[in-house]
């Protein structure tokens, strides 16, 4: 290695696959936006999903992006290694779509391989279709593979805990 070229942190992830998306992905976000917004299908969809309203930090761009989460401690996880994530940041405030309802969430991000993998695994046991969207298996026992959920962070998946106000 030259003095010029720098060596990878292992406590920082190295992107090495662009996030996969499902077909027809911005038609489904549009038909999925609108459910959340109708109080009594927010009921049903809004147990899994919720709204997250973000602006681009550079480009000033508004994004309406409908994720899965999971309750944890008062707080609700998302996992994503989407750019939309990375224009947030932890002591930020977001406005959030929740059971139909719009309201503010506090921001914490974690990007750190513990956190982001102990994150993703909880998220996992709680969401199997989830897991199945970010490639990450279960072994015998039910348990999140520790190398998937690695593999996932590796890729820039990034933990937002959205606590609502």
């Amino acid at each position: 290695m030259s003095e010029h070229q720098v060596r990878p942190s292992v406590d920082q992830p190295t992107p090495t696959a662009r996030a996969q998306t499902l077909p027809l992905q911005g038609l489904v976000n549009v038909v999925i936006r609108g459910i959340l917004r109708v109080p009594l299908l927010s009921r049903v969809v809004g147990k899994r999903l919720i709204t997250v309203y973000v602006v681009g930090r550079k480009s000033g761009r508004h994004y309406a992006v409908p994720v899965a989460y999971t309750s944890h401690d008062g707080a609700l996880l998302v996992g994503s290694q989407f750019a939309w994530a990375r224009n947030l940041r932890s002591g930020d405030r977001a406005p959030i779509r929740l059971v139909g309802a719009r309201r503010s969430a506090d921001v914490q991000v974690l990007t750190d391989a513990a956190g982001v993998v102990a994150h993703l695994g909880l998220m996992a046991r709680d969401n199997h279709q989830f897991a199945k969207f970010n490639k990450i298996g279960f072994d015998q026992h039910g348990e999140p593979l520790p190398d998937d959920l690695r593999r996932a962070w590796v890729a820039g998946t990034r933990v937002l805990i959205l606590t609502p106000r």
